[in-house]
């Protein structure tokens, strides 16, 4: 790490407690120095893990479940303590990630190749899966457990080595997680986490010897990864923001939506790229009566810090991302939008520094409206007025992200009807979060992903490695086979089958 005179590192950022708006601690940050060196240890050991077998390879993931597992509470207290999410949204964060590694711990099935036996005369067609050497992944603040072990559990599993360049707001549990591999008997050198900004950022993406990489975060920064990346020669996969729209029928079990929306909406204060901001109800009687029971359920959402069990979200990340948000609410008033809740101002009791917004809820919003066209990335809901069915599937579709939708309806034809027809990467019917489970794949259209990969599942699979084909003919000789005795009778295995020796 580079340093000041007096030992002091260069360049530090600070790591908040949202809950209390104080510093807590400082992370050092590095950039190209600190990852030359970092890729002189991860390109001396990434050969013998590449060629370590994939049943040892799973049998290090399998007892990484067991320590994540023994150490979740202090993981998700941990979490907690630097994101401001609750507990039990942090335990969730973590948990989405430990489903990745368990399907890691089935790797060896995973990279099994193809076979065929007679292609041509005596012609054999095999196909190896193998590692592409030195990938990294940069996270985003928001999920500092789940999206890290999204990218690091695959490609390890798969036999590359892994750079982690975690979000510098909340670094300390991709640390821990990294600690905690080792101690599941993962090599020096494979997993190696560097802290850093735009600087670490691009000397990932320039170095020559990366030849993947993944990233999560805003859209502008994904293109600008994907593009910046592909012109150094490597893959990448690159997974944006999000406008998520809950499509809500006549039919719906309001009862259940507004649940579903209150969780979707408001979970994790909002700050997810699979959160649910817009909901869409369908025709102006569904609009009434699901405003009517929105806003007595919004109203009863406990904003809390984040070590109380009861709260239903926590504060923002920090001062910056609140005044974001509440700049988005008055933009939405300026806008003409209806504010039916307002969540400026609002302030904890002796928790007055925090950085903490109230639940939102706008109604009447349009398609015009700068507030609908971008992310707010916040707790803030809004209601979008579609008259027919039609119009509901054309508002996901043509907004420029693509990451999640959802429809909530009894009739099975309407929702299989809008799966077919919306122009978004992740569907949800009567799910407000339509995250995929690990076996499956996570991914985005439009805006929210540039790249040809998803994230997890076999896609993640494909993005960490390489297929080399292998055509095979084996010519006659080196020993004759037994064809049978001169007479026609048996052959015996000692008239003509000579094994050479190897010599």
């Amino acid at each position: 790490m580079a340093r000041e005179a007096g030992g002091e590192p260069a360049r530090t950022a600070d790591i908040f407690d949202p809950s209390a708006g104080q510093v807590q601690r400082r992370v050092a940050l590095g950039g190209k120095a600190e990852l030359d060196q970092a890729m002189q240890a991860a390109l001396a050991a990434q050969p013998a893990w590449a060629a370590t077998n994939p049943q040892r390879r799973a049998r290090v993931m399998f007892r990484y479940k067991e320590l994540i597992e023994a150490n979740m509470q202090n993981l998700a207290e941990l979490l907690a303590s630097e994101h401001g999410k609750v507990v039990a949204d942090a335990k969730g964060d973590i948990q989405r990630g430990l489903e990745v590694i368990e399907f890691c711990c089935g790797i060896p099935h995973a990279l099994k190749g193809e076979y065929t036996t007679g292609a041509g005369p005596g012609i054999d067609i095999y196909t190896m899966r193998l590692p592409l050497g030195i990938c990294a992944g940069i996270t985003p603040f928001n999920f500092p457990a789940m999206i890290p072990m999204w990218m690091f559990g695959p490609a390890i599993a798969t036999g590359n080595a892994f750079i982690l360049k975690p979000s510098e707001r909340d670094p300390s549990v991709p640390v821990r997680l990294a600690e905690l591999m080792s101690e599941a008997g993962l090599p020096d050198g494979i997993l190696q986490v560097l802290h850093g900004d735009k600087e670490m950022v691009d000397a990932i993406l320039d170095h020559p010897d990366i030849k993947a990489v993944s990233f999560v975060g805003s859209s502008d920064i994904a293109h600008y990864v994907y593009s910046r990346g592909t012109a150094a020669g490597k893959r990448v996969q690159a997974m944006g923001g999000a406008k998520n729209h809950g499509i809500v029928m006549p039919d719906a079990d309001l009862d259940q939506t507004v649940n579903d929306l209150c969780g979707a909406a408001f979970g994790s204060a909002g700050e997810r790229c699979m959160a649910l901001p817009v909901v869409v109800p369908v025709g102006e009687d569904t609009a009434e009566r699901l405003k009517a029971k929105l806003i007595p359920a919004i109203e009863a959402l406990r904003v809390g810090v984040s070590s109380d069990p009861d709260a239903h979200y926590g504060p923002v990340i920090t001062a910056a991302h609140k005044q974001k948000i509440e700049g988005y609410i008055q933009m939405g008033v300026d806008e003409g939008a209806e504010l039916l809740i307002d969540g400026r101002g609002f302030k904890l009791q002796g928790h007055g520094d925090g950085f903490f917004v109230g639940p939102t809820l706008f109604d009447r919003v349009t398609t015009e409206m700068t507030t609908y066209k971008e992310e707010i990335f916040g707790p803030v809901l809004q209601i979008v007025r579609a008259k027919t069915f039609d119009e509901a599937v054309e508002l996901p579709s043509a907004h420029q992200y693509g990451n999640g939708v959802a429809i909530f309806t009894r009739n099975g034809n309407a929702a299989r009807e809008f799966a077919s027809r919306v122009n978004v990467g992740m569907v949800g019917i009567n799910v407000p979060i339509p995250v995929p489970v690990a076996y499956h794949s996570f991914g985005g259209w439009k805006r929210s992903g540039f790249g040809d990969h998803n994230q997890h599942g076999m896609e993640g699979v494909r993005f960490w490695t390489k297929v080399k084909t292998v055509t095979a003919r084996w010519p006659d000789g080196g020993f004759d086979l037994p064809r049978g005795s001169e007479d026609g009778g048996p052959a015996r295995l000692g008239d003509s089958f000579v094994i050479p020796t190897m010599g």
